[in-house]
């Protein structure tokens, strides 16, 4: 084995091994210091769950990616990226375990996204341009909207895996399907040390996904999917990673989120208070069992993210987008309860 295949190893082998010794500890911590997530009307678990799983995502995927620096870097750029991702990741894991232990209002919890978010931004993941799926090119954004952008994109990116994690294994399985679409983009672009990256999220998800799957032993939180989302939105900036194949891959948790925003908002509600109003909540409702919804959602991810591997230009992948997105609505309202009448 030569080193390189070596070093691969040992980062995906780092984050699974970690993340499979500390989850069942972080399960017992969470146990006694009262970060349980009780059975409610939202909720589909029949007894408390532990939910400090964030604990064991964070130090297993940022231990692999220490191990990952022995992969020799020729981006100079891409440590200080390194080093934002982690404090800014610091930050929303504190802010989330103090939240799976006292459930914080959304507003701090928001802020504490937007901070994290201006971190990552600021040491240099930025969103600077867009791919043309025409003939041509966009030009590169102003410095200030490519800001704005990046961080509307990574606090998306945060609250849309936070909001997806509401059956056991889904949040987690969708984001290890796009951690490995993420993988296979670097690797096949001879970017070995993104590549790394990807894989150290890979490893990490896989060994506290083996406790999540149901029936849960545990549960993320808050503190792990905020970690995941700010990681996956990060990761699908550096190098180049399309945010546009992000889109392509996440479309039915992105749009879900957005409709159900738009749906809050119309009946006055805030648009981060919890309802039972998100598609696999819906699916839910209509007897689908529980292992149907999480294995229909992998198979969608893994279908979309194939095409977003071997769809041959931007054109293509923008009608797949389209034709997504339309197909989703669609069945969003669909599923959607009538307005009540006035």
């Amino acid at each position: 084995m030569d080193r390189v295949t070596m070093i691969f190893v040992l980062v995906f082998a780092t984050g699974f091994l970690i993340a499979l010794t500390l989850t069942p500890l972080a399960a017992r911590l969470a146990l006694r210091t009262g970060a349980v997530d009780q059975p409610r009307n939202r909720h589909q678990h029949a007894q408390p769950t532990p939910k400090l799983g964030g604990l064991s995502l964070f130090v297993a995927f940022f231990a692999a990616v220490g191990v990952s620096l022995s992969y020799p870097r020729t981006d100079e750029f891409e440590m200080p990226r390194l080093i934002g991702l982690f404090i800014g990741g610091a930050l929303v894991f504190v802010v989330g375990v103090y939240d799976d232990h006292r459930e914080l209002a959304p507003a701090p919890q928001l802020i504490a996204q937007i901070i994290a978010a201006i971190i990552v931004a600021a040491s240099g993941v930025l969103i600077r341009e867009v791919s043309n799926p025409f003939p041509g090119h966009f030009a590169p954004f102003e410095t200030w909207f490519a800001f704005l952008f990046t961080l509307f994109w990574l606090v998306g990116m945060m609250n849309t895996i936070n909001w997806l994690d509401g059956i056991d294994g889904l949040a987690g399985g969708v984001v290890l399907i796009a951690g490995a679409l993420l993988f296979a983009h670097t690797f096949n672009l001879g970017q070995n040390s993104l590549a790394l990256l990807a894989l150290a999220l890979l490893g990490s998800v896989l060994g506290f996904l083996l406790f999540n799957f149901f029936p849960a032993q545990i549960f993320m939180g808050s503190a792990g999917a905020n970690v995941l989302g700010l990681a996956l939105g990060a990761l699908s900036i550096i190098g180049g990673a399309k945010v546009g194949t992000a889109l392509l891959v996440l479309s039915i948790p992105i749009l879900d989120v957005a409709w159900q925003i738009i749906q809050r908002v119309r009946a006055g509600k805030s648009p981060f208070s919890a309802d039972r109003g998100h598609l696999h909540h819906r699916l839910l409702d209509l007897g689908v069992p529980q292992r149907v919804i999480v294995f229909l959602y992998y198979a969608v991810t893994i279908l979309f993210g194939a095409l977003a591997l071997i769809l041959p230009t931007g054109i293509y992948k923008l009608i797949a987008l389209v034709v997504i997105g339309l197909s989703a609505i669609a069945l969003l309202v669909k599923l959607s309860p009538p307005s009540p009448q006035k």
